[in-house]
């Protein structure tokens, strides 16, 4: 069995406004056995889009390589644009050396409610991925239930946009699709993706992340 530790802190700058939720990062960033492009950081491996997809927004330049300098580049960004990253799970266990979510056992939470009470600046949670089990949303949910706070729909459309009260603040959760590429096949199976692909043939999954995304990122 395989103990699975996370191996970054929250990263969440002064100011953040918006807090990106995952799970926990593939095992080799735990154990330090990155690929040549993989970055040393949150959402560093180089089969998850959403750097790319950042990159695509806000017309930045990153590096993908496992250097320091990749790393900085990433810090920088998310402290101008006010952005913070805090996974929900502190550990797990596993039998098999992947990153499936569904493979976790004898998880281990991070306590958000109260990194949220310390960063009151903090207004919209991007879960990445939806709620099916061992998802950011579906361990978010359990750690408000056991806080006796409750997410509560705040709008009828997609991505799921719900909100939760936290003392007096008011705080929206939104579920995007996720960046890694396990999420192509279930995009491939989105309405709007295929009507998108009938008027467009070169319309990708990859611009239909950049496309939702930049909605609520912009």
């Amino acid at each position: 069995m395989f103990l699975h530790q996370h191996p970054y802190p929250p990263f969440i700058p002064p100011n953040t406004k918006k807090l990106i939720i995952g799970t926990i990062p593939p095992p080799r960033f735990s154990t330090g056995k990155l690929f040549e492009e993989d970055v040393d950081f949150c959402y560093g491996s180089k089969h998850n889009f959403l750097w790319k997809i950042l990159s695509n927004i806000f017309d930045e330049n990153f590096e993908y390589s496992n250097t320091q300098k990749a790393v900085d580049q990433r810090k920088a960004f998310l402290t101008q644009k006010q952005i913070g990253i805090c996974d929900m799970v502190e550990s797990c266990e596993r039998e098999k050396m992947n990153a499936s979510d569904l493979g976790m056992k004898n998880i281990k939470l991070r306590d958000l409610i109260n990194i949220l009470k310390k960063t009151p600046t903090i207004e919209t949670i991007f879960f990445m991925g939806g709620n099916s089990k061992n998802s950011p949303e579906y361990f978010f949910r359990k750690h408000l239930n056991d806080s006796k706070l409750k997410l509560e729909p705040a709008e009828n459309n997609s991505p799921k946009i719900n909100q939760f009260i936290l003392d007096i603040r008011v705080i929206k959760t939104i579920s995007l699709i996720s960046p890694s590429a396990a999420a192509n096949r279930s995009i491939g199976a989105n309405p709007l993706y295929k009507e998108l692909k009938k008027q467009n043939s070169s319309f990708t999954t990859f611009d239909f992340r950049v496309m939702l995304y930049k909605k609520y990122f912009f």
